[in-house]
């Protein structure tokens, strides 16, 4: 009876023991969870574009690689998380805690930054990621993002037009054409060939295009294929007549909130190196849909100074200038950020 009574003590003392050693590692579990600052990151592009397997899910895995595990950043793409046009505003609300977004989507949010897409900037994405943040940097258009945190500003590449299978060579073949537009600036030089300007997310493009709503589209090349638009336009007038941007931006509140090593994480993944790698995949991405439309045969119209063309300078200069009066007429100085970013652009030529 003694020899049971010893066991059962045993037993009992084993059981405890075993017990709260299971509750320490179930506290340090719970403790190492507390740590881990969960970003969620909302953009408008599919899961399966190279923009987001290429670049977006690389920088991510590095944040938390850099954090040691103490940031951990989910993306949600197509959408889901914020509307593509209201992105923005939805990280600045802390709605999402990063965000990316065509400033373009959300007409006269960012003025002065959307200069930069008139025609005769730049030449690819990398110089106008380059431009956009030499332009940050000097206070130029840094009032344009003070409720976020910035991460990155980036080009995505010369516009160019496409449609299902109406050549475009001259501006005359553009009249009463309905073109999807981008932006502000890509709508007044629409207007001013005579086509129809169309505004709508890059998501809803596919079907648009499907039904007959519309008849064409700007686009840089890399979502024609992200987008799956190869399936049904078959005719490319490549001519730089504006060039689209994308923000990057972190809500304030959840980056003020991080200790000061983490705060580093972030800042030394962000900024003018985020962007060049990102425009980088754009650049490359391109290219590639630009040959694959060769390879499988599209008509390619090509006009690759359309500022000296005499056919097209006319509806290129009217559609810029009437972007840049706009701007003025809201007590802006849209003239002299112009000038600007056109020297600038000597400055970043790759």
């Amino acid at each position: 009876m003694k020899t049971k009574t010893h066991l059962g003590i045993l037993l009992t003392t084993c059981i405890t023991v075993a017990g709260c050693s299971n509750s320490n590692e179930a506290v340090k579990a719970s403790t190492d969870a507390a740590d881990v600052t969960t970003l969620r990151f909302s953009h408008f592009m599919t899961a399966n574009d190279n923009i987001n397997t290429e670049a977006l899910e690389p920088w991510a895995k590095k944040i938390e690689a850099d954090s040691n595990g103490r940031i951990k950043v989910e993306i949600y793409p197509s959408a889901t998380l914020s509307k593509p046009g209201a992105t923005y505003d939805a990280t600045a609300k802390g709605i999402v805690d990063i965000g990316m977004q065509a400033q373009g989507y959300t007409a006269g949010r960012f003025p002065l930054t959307q200069i930069a897409e008139l025609p005769g900037i730049t030449n690819s994405a990398q110089q106008q990621s380059c431009i956009l943040h030499k332009l940050y940097d000097e206070g130029v258009i840094a009032d344009e993002y003070k409720d976020t945190h910035l991460l990155a500003l980036i080009g995505t590449g010369q516009g160019a037009l496409h449609t299902v299978d109406k050549p475009i060579r001259t501006p005359a073949d553009m009249k009463g054409l309905r073109i999807r537009q981008p932006s502000a600036v890509a709508s007044h030089i629409i207007e001013a060939t005579g086509a129809a300007p169309v505004g709508m997310p890059a998501s809803d493009t596919y079907t648009a295009l499907q039904r007959g709503v519309i008849d064409g589209l700007s686009f840089t090349w890399q979502p024609i294929q992200a987008f799956r638009l190869d399936e049904l336009i078959h005719t490319h007038t490549n001519i730089p007549f504006y060039n689209s941007t994308f923000v990057i931006s972190m809500n304030k509140d959840k980056y003020d909130r991080l200790p000061e090593d983490l705060k580093k994480v972030i800042d030394d993944n962000s900024g003018a190196a985020l962007a060049a790698n990102v425009s980088k995949v754009f650049d490359v991405s391109n290219d590639k849909a630009m040959a694959a439309a060769k390879e499988k045969g599209d008509v390619m119209i090509d006009i690759p100074d359309p500022l000296n063309d005499p056919n097209w300078k006319g509806p290129l200069m009217e559609g810029s200038q009437k972007y840049l009066d706009e701007v003025n007429a809201t007590g802006l100085d849209a003239n002299a950020v112009y000038e600007k970013i056109k020297a600038t652009s000597k400055t970043c030529a790759v």
